[in-house]
């Protein structure tokens, strides 16, 4: 456990949280001075419920206009694209309604405006870069000038992060930026707007929830504050998530787990790092298309089997906090999420031995690979570990 350190108080002005806070939009638009809304909105939400819709009509004439065409894992061609739209109508905040893709675009979208990018190669200056030995160069750039609303309808907890992840196609990685600016300054949790959410994906992030509070409570770098919120967020979603999955209507639940996606997120403010589990995630997702929350469902019960050595108590800590002392954190967490119908190997979510090779070589440029707790060094480690989520 540390006892030093500091912490980043990001720039998020307001979260709005219970039943019915999503209509406070109107409000806290007005409270600002904020006149031109574009949204930024998840196309299956758009296309299969009214909660776009409610957005809309709640604003009136100040929405000048939306965007429906983020794919998942952000592509910075939907990204400029986005940030086109908005500039075209001049708007002065963005509205995002959906889960970490949209979100996560919208911060790179207010990026491009307030610093005039264009192309997707321009994007190149801004994005951290990690060097051989782990370390990172970090971009510095003004903070983006466009605020964000971000009414979240996932548990991807992306809205509580000033990082946002976006892929470039050509490379076939998911890269970071990172600014405290980058967070949204109002975020809004409504347990019913999450009910047209599509429950693997609800469970799916929810698990991702898990596995930022789980690499949390294992990291070399935890501190007194930030166990406690990372074991609370444990404690809740290992209730929580399987109530939201036995009644999807039960909103409550829903809400419970909205809190403790928000709690698993504190380690961004500690400096806290993840490990591999988030590390080899993000190139699942970008270079073989595996659905974002689904990265964690694999990866993590093989990471936490992998670092058991590296982190005994921690581990055991785990277990116990999911009501499952003695048993191995890994075997508790994979229980738990094949309880929820999700997918626990490589090979359910289509991944085969071939693409080792590739994974190994891009996750050693990954700053999570070096600050996982059992250090790795090599890319035959991280084959290693991929062979593990293979079990």
């Amino acid at each position: 456990m540390q006892d030093h350190g500091f912490r980043t108080y990001h720039s998020i002005d307001r979260v709005h949280y219970g039943v019915g806070s999503m209509g406070v939009i109107r409000n806290e638009m007005e409270r600002r001075g904020w006149r031109r809304a574009f949204l930024i909105v998840s196309r299956t939400l758009a296309n299969t419920s009214d909660v776009v819709q409610c957005v809309q009509r709640d604003l009136a004439e100040a929405c000048v206009g939306h965007f429906d065409e983020m794919p998942a894992h952000t592509p910075r061609e939907a990204v400029v694209a986005a940030a086109e739209c908005a500039r075209s109508v001049n708007a002065d905040v963005i509205v995002t309604i959906g889960g970490g893709t949209v979100i996560d675009g919208a911060k790179v979208v207010r990026l491009c405006l307030s610093e005039n990018v264009r192309t997707t190669s321009e994007l190149d200056r801004f994005r951290i870069v990690t060097r051989p030995d782990g370390t990172r160069h970090l971009p510095d750039y003004e903070a983006p000038w466009i605020p964000q609303i971000a009414i979240s309808t996932t548990l991807s907890a992306a809205e509580f992060t000033p990082i946002a992840g976006c892929t470039d196609r050509e490379r076939g990685v998911k890269d970071l930026y990172k600014h405290p600016a980058l967070v949204p300054s109002v975020i809004v949790l409504d347990a019913a707007a999450t009910l047209p959410t599509p429950m693997r994906l609800w469970l799916g992030t929810g698990i991702r929830a898990l596995d930022h509070a789980v690499e949390t409570i294992c990291a070399p770098t935890v501190d007194d504050y930030t166990m406690g919120t990372a074991l609370h967020a444990l404690r809740l979603l290992s209730e929580y998530l399987p109530h939201s999955y036995r009644d999807p209507k039960d909103l409550t639940a829903r809400h419970k787990c909205f809190m403790a996606a928000w709690l698993s997120a504190d380690h961004t403010m500690a400096n806290v790092q993840t490990g591999a589990s988030h590390g080899i995630g993000y190139i699942l997702g970008s270079a073989l298309h595996v659905p974002h929350g689904e990265t964690s469902c694999v990866m993590l019960p093989a990471t936490l089997r992998f670092n058991q050595r590296a982190c005994p108590e921690a581990q055991q800590l785990v277990s116990a906090t999911m009501g499952r002392p003695g048993v191995p954190a890994w075997q508790a967490v994979k229980e738990f999420v094949a309880s929820l119908g999700l997918p626990t190997t490589l090979q359910e979510v289509g991944v085969g031995s071939e693409s080792f090779g590739r994974i190994a070589a891009i996750a050693m440029q990954s700053h999570f690979i070096h600050s996982n707790p059992r250090p790795i060094r090599h890319e035959h480690e991280v084959t290693e570990l991929l062979q593990l989520a293979c079990q």
